[in-house]
């Protein structure tokens, strides 16, 4: 089984309700947990021992929510204390149809099912179809509401023993090497920096105007784009694997990346901001989906051994040469070395 969480956006006709609601179920729950920690035990409490306005099926998930909280002081020095507000839903309670998210709220003190218009993507729908649905979140981010929705998804098997080694970088957002000889570069690294420069001198420019509202929103315009950019890679990278018949595809382990990663000063602040992390979680996800494990080896000196008589080399600009006569493009030679990086005890690290 593979656990995701689907973001949907909800527009709701009385957002002063849900806002009233998430407040009062996160009182509930910091109520509970201080009363729990006060007796040194969690009482026997039900819908019927809490005045709230909350619907009873969410006043039972806050009592749960508390539980849970309250079984967790015992590791923590100190009581956690929720503060943002929020609405948990379960699944028995919640429906989600083609841009129809419904779930019970309290209006006039009397609790209702309602329906709120949403903006669904087909991989939402095709995802809630196959899945075990779990419970669901609302809350409120920057004026704008969301539905996220934890799911369980069945992973289908594969006994193909094809591999997959891919090498990330900024130059070249990707690039993939299978144990059959297939390559593929990913991405066009060039346009990135283009694009991402073009974000940066908007945002000093608004910096010196003393537009904040506006290089915050410019700010997450960016991350959107990123986010883009990662999902249309990772699912090209998995369509190849589909391809190729890939059982297992390996990537880097990305700790201390920032340090080990090849690049230049000019590119500093591209290597610091740009999210290699949620482009491995995008390929591990969708690979899953469909039978492909994904796991992370060890990155160290994969730019630098000779992929044919192992030694050590070091590269300039973006060409590999070794001594042996075998040369080739440096992100390749990285994303051959991490397809015949060795597993550790027989297993590599599950990304």
């Amino acid at each position: 089984m593979q656990a995701l969480t689907v973001k949907i956006r909800i527009f709701p006709n009385q957002p002063d309700v849900l806002r009233q609601l998430g407040q009062e179920y996160i009182q509930i729950v910091n109520k509970l947990t201080e009363q729990a920690e006060q007796h040194g035990t969690f009482p026997k409490v039900t819908t019927k021992d809490v005045e709230t306005l909350l619907p009873s099926a969410v006043c039972n998930q806050a009592i749960r929510d508390a539980k849970n909280i309250y079984r967790k002081i015992k590791k923590l020095s100190t009581r956690p204390i929720l503060k943002k507000p929020v609405y948990f839903v379960n699944n028995q309670n919640y429906t989600i149809s083609e841009n129809i998210v419904a779930f019970p709220i309290v209006v006039d003190g009397k609790t209702k099912k309602t329906a709120f218009h949403a903006i669904t993507t087909s991989r939402d729908m095709v995802l809630l179809g196959k899945a075990k649905t779990g419970l669901m979140r609302v809350v409120e981010k920057s004026g704008k509401w969301y539905a996220q929705i934890s799911l369980e998804v069945p992973t289908a098997e594969s006994n193909n023993e094809n591999v997959m080694g891919i090498d990330l970088g900024l130059k070249v957002p990707a690039v993939s090497v299978t144990s059959t000889g297939k390559t593929r570069f990913f991405g066009n690294g060039r346009q990135n920096k283009y694009t991402r420069r073009k974000y940066q001198q908007r945002r000093r420019k608004l910096g010196k105007l003393k537009k904040m509202s506006a290089i915050l929103k410019f700010g997450n315009k960016e991350q959107r784009w990123m986010k883009d950019q990662n999902h249309k890679i990772s699912r090209q990278i998995v369509n190849t694997a589909i391809q190729e018949n890939v059982s297992l595809i390996k990537l880097e382990r990305l700790t201390n990346i920032r340090k080990t990663a090849r690049t230049s000063r000019k590119n500093a602040k591209n290597l610091y901001s740009w999210t290699f992390y949620q482009l491995q979680q995008f390929i591990s996800y969708k690979a899953n989906l469909v039978g492909i494990r994904v796991s992370e080896v060890n990155p160290a000196y994969t730019s630098q051994i000779c992929p044919a008589c192992g030694g050590k080399n070091k590269v300039r600009d973006r060409k590999y040469e070794c001594s042996c006569g075998f040369n080739a493009h440096r992100d390749l030679v990285g994303a051959i070395n991490i397809l015949n990086q060795p597993l550790v005890d027989g297993n590599s690290l599950p990304a």
